[in-house]
């Protein structure tokens, strides 16, 4: 053939060349598998988990300077929740993270294998570089499209219970309430910094997981990863994204609370916590927060791969 006939005016596609026609076929439906075993997983484990999420929302709005301290400690914001609110007082705002957990869990593992499958080499690995850029788009693809209305919402459901009056009755009653005060900007509050907690958030923990997965493995992506040693890698994996953004999460919360107004952005909302509560204040909450990860993240790994693989079963 001529060579000047054989080349086609269009630009290459890599990861169709290497994985060929299964590529084309077969990566769509990966990405929709992992849409749907993503939601289905952040149902069940926010069910799960959502008392420490609780707990360490409660911490970092309890802030040292004001009024407002409430609390003494884990143990004590606990005891005092389900003295004035009952158990389930633990559970308060769960609609809105089980809302926004289905969509938020099926857009991150949907991307994730999207990128995945538009990355990896031959043999199904992924380089680290690699790793650590499709886990920063599957964190940014769910911080814009789920986590910040959701997180908004949830930290002022939370911090509306702890005001005299609370004004929400409910979910759809909240958002309703929050959208006609401040407009639809109002469920985007701190999307910066959220961007900046996702992203970095599943950067670390996709590149902790699959790299651990891939030493388990040995290069061979065919080799089974029994469900507990996942487990253990996800709570490896958790912990490592706990210490690496908590100061992110810190400010997020304080610009997404009833009081972020007092805020003029990102930026000045760590600049005063600096200033009028020290460095330490970024990792307030921290023990609450990495129990609750390490625990969310290796259910999370290990329902998530259980579906995987029952949907490689059932769905050819």
């Amino acid at each position: 053939m001529d060579s000047k006939v054989g080349k086609l005016p269009f630009p290459s596609r890599p990861y169709l060349t290497r994985n060929g026609a299964a590529a084309a076929a077969g990566g769509g439906n990966i990405g929709v598998k992992g849409i749907i075993a993503g939601g289905i997983t952040g149902g069940i484990e926010i069910c799960i988990t959502f008392p420490t999420e609780y707990v360490k929302t409660q911490l970092q709005l309890d802030e040292k300077s004001g009024k407002t301290k409430q609390y003494n400690g884990i143990a004590d914001c606990v005891k005092k929740t389900v003295r004035s609110h009952g158990f389930f007082g633990l559970y308060r705002g769960l609609s809105v993270l089980l809302y926004g957990s289905i969509p938020k869990s099926a857009v991150r593992f949907g991307a994730f294998e999207q990128f995945k499958t538009m990355s990896m080499d031959s043999k199904g690995n992924l380089s680290p570089v690699q790793r650590l850029y499709c886990g920063l788009g599957a964190g940014v693809a769910e911080a814009i499209l789920a986590v910040t209305p959701m997180e908004t919402v949830k930290v002022k459901f939370i911090n509306d219970q702890r005001s005299a009056n609370p004004r929400f009755k409910g979910f759809f009653h909240g958002v309703r309430e929050i959208i006609r005060t401040e407009g639809i900007g109002g469920t985007y509050k701190g999307v910066t910094a959220t961007i900046i907690k996702q992203g970095s958030n599943q950067a670390i923990r996709f590149f902790v997981m699959e790299t651990l997965k891939d030493y388990y493995r040995g290069g061979d992506p065919q080799k089974h990863v029994p469900k507990l040693v996942v487990g253990a890698f996800g709570a490896v994996a958790g912990a490592a994204s706990v210490f690496g953004n908590t100061p992110v999460d810190v400010v997020k919360t304080r610009m997404q609370g009833l009081e972020a107004s007092k805020y003029k952005n990102t930026l000045d909302c760590a600049v005063r916590i600096w200033k009028n509560e020290g460095p330490k204040a970024f990792y307030k909450g921290t023990v609450p927060r990495l129990s609750r990860v390490c625990l969310d993240v290796a259910i999370t790994f290990m329902i998530y791969d259980s579906f995987m693989d029952l949907f490689t079963k059932i769905w050819k």
